[in-house]
């Protein structure tokens, strides 16, 4: 599995690093256009992420926007429905504002900080990810 993990805080990133290598190359940023960035290359190289876990809120971006930015992108390139990369969001918010607007701009789960590894693998089985 190809991971993409976005996260402004390093100690988070690390941990997310740490969990997710388990299962897949993982890369991580800190910013939004180098998210976009990054996901563009990775399906020009023919070599697409099949995980991206967000933050919500970034220095200069946010990860909501990533989420529009990617799902916009994907459909432009005719990737629909389970063909498209799944998308967790990982927020320390958990208002109905965030959560709600999350599922509507098509991620396919929300997990609210501290991530606890348990709650972050049985995610990636929900969605088909892991065996």
């Amino acid at each position: 599995m190809k991971i993409l993990i976005v996260e402004d805080n390093l100690i988070i990133q690390e941990l997310m690093k740490t969990i997710l290598t388990e299962f897949g190359e993982c890369t991580a940023t800190t910013t939004e256009e180098e998210a976009v960035e990054l996901f563009i290359q990775a399906h020009s190289e023919e070599k697409p992420f099949d995980l991206v876990t967000l933050d919500i809120m970034l220095p200069g971006g946010n990860g909501r926007n990533i989420l529009k930015r990617i799902r916009k992108f994907e459909k432009e390139k005719s990737i629909h429905g389970l063909e498209g990369v799944k998308i967790i969001m990982v927020s320390a918010l958990n208002d109905k504002e965030n959560v709600i607007g999350s599922f509507t701009d098509q991620c396919e789960g929300y997990l609210v900080k501290p991530i606890k590894r348990d709650n972050l693998v049985t995610q990636l089985q929900e969605l088909g990810l892991l065996e």
